[in-house]
């Protein structure tokens, strides 16, 4: 148990060391938290490559809010609680691309039906939904990059842009709608 507090310790002091600026303690902190790191995130995770991954968001996130960390806390209980909403987002990623995947020897064959290329037409219709994009209003345009294109959460797009939640849901809204007016619009 000695141990482990003397860990936590010296983890709260780097931390604090880097928040001041010092690089070599902000460098010192990331080598010694990442097998705590993957030790959270390999549960969640069979496959090792999609751990790492997750590690390195984890890794990045702690670097973009390592401001918000309290050196007064323990600092086990803050990283492990950004390990575990990293490792629920890459679940979630993971999720949603596994429900369309599917496996077909054929995939990479090419054919020269016209109809088999769509590149083109996809091209098109993202510009088109950029350019629907760039009519919105600025905080709408924000809510929709942060939310919907970065795929960050509620609390992170909050923290990022200094928007309420409640705000951030009703410039969404707003934004979805308007774009579907336009695009809509657009297609008539």
């Amino acid at each position: 148990m000695g141990d482990a507090s003397a860990t936590e310790r010296l983890w709260s002091e780097l931390m604090a060391a880097a928040q001041d600026g010092d690089r070599a303690a902000y460098e010192q902190l990331l080598r010694a938290i990442v097998p705590f790191l993957r030790a959270l995130v390999l549960p969640q995770h069979r496959a090792g490559d999609r751990a790492e991954e997750v590690v390195q968001e984890v890794l990045l996130t702690i670097h973009r809010v390592r401001h918000t960390y309290d050196p007064a806390r323990p600092i086990r209980p803050w990283l492990a609680a950004i390990a575990r909403r990293r490792s629920i987002d890459a679940l979630r990623r993971h999720g949603r691309s596994a429900a369309h995947e599917v496996f077909d020897e054929t995939a990479y064959e090419t054919f020269a039906d016209p109809r088999a290329n769509r590149s083109l037409e996809v091209s098109a219709a993202t510009e088109g939904l950029n350019e629907a994009i760039a009519t919105l209003s600025p905080p709408q345009r924000e809510a929709i990059e942060l939310l919907k294109l970065r795929e960050l959460s509620l609390a992170e797009a909050s923290s990022l842009s200094g928007k309420s939640v409640a705000a951030l849901k009703v410039n969404v809204h707003r934004a979805i709608k308007a774009l579907r007016q336009r695009l809509k619009g657009g297609e008539e």
